[in-house]
């Protein structure tokens, strides 16, 4: 399989927000993640502790990417990227310039103002996102519906809003996990440089079950 280089320039920017001035920056290396602290609300995936232990795994990785959102030296709010698990089935295309956007995560506290877009922005500021294909996964189960108050259905269109903003669209696929619910979507952006040749791998991977009639 080919390699593709992992250029990773840092970019920071701050917002204001009800509750306070949050820095957004990133991609953050893994000593520092390592020397913030962790807010306990971060906790979607899994309790905080372990949460920030894995980013700060990823952000080890070549190609793993955390952008973060600071609130003086506590981690609010955080995205990733990095090669798909070798159990899914974006894996098997074999891609060097496949990353997935594995979670996006904000406190309830910073939940409002627009975080999570401008987690993504940072993430897209850097030029190097163009030689990739970034895909989502988006699963219900995952979605703080109780937290928001917003049904499935109004929650998936705040999805395909925050993600929409940096040029990810929902693509088809018969991956099975997200056909089992309705409102489960796979989204992806593909970067201006991505070779051709990746692009159609990528679209064949969508769809293992073709029927010939």
């Amino acid at each position: 399989m080919p390699t593709v280089e992992h250029k990773k320039t840092f970019f920071a920017k701050t917002m204001k927000t009800p509750n306070g001035q949050l820095t957004i920056e990133g991609p953050i290396n893994p000593e520092t993640l390592a020397s913030l602290e962790f807010h306990e609300d971060l906790k979607a995936f899994r309790p905080a502790p372990q949460q920030q232990a894995a980013l700060v795994e990823i952000a080890g990785l070549p190609e793993g990417r955390i952008i973060i959102a600071r609130f003086q030296q506590t981690v609010a709010g955080y995205v990733t990227y990095l090669y798909p698990d070798p159990l899914e089935r974006w894996s098997e295309a074999q891609l060097p310039d496949l990353l997935e956007l594995g979670a996006i995560e904000v406190i309830p506290d910073f939940r409002h103002g627009g975080v999570g877009k401008e987690l993504l922005a940072v993430s897209f500021l850097d030029d190097a996102m163009e030689d990739y294909i970034v895909i989502s996964t988006e699963y219900y189960w995952h979605w703080d519906l109780k937290g928001t108050g917003l049904s499935v259905w109004e929650y998936k269109e705040v999805m395909k809003k925050v993600m929409g903003s940096v040029g990810m669209e929902v693509f088809s696929t018969d991956d099975p996990e997200i056909t089992c619910h309705p409102a489960n979507m796979l989204m992806g952006r593909i970067g201006r440089r991505v070779p051709q040749d990746s692009i159609e791998r990528f679209h064949d991977i969508r769809f293992k079950h073709r029927y010939m009639f």
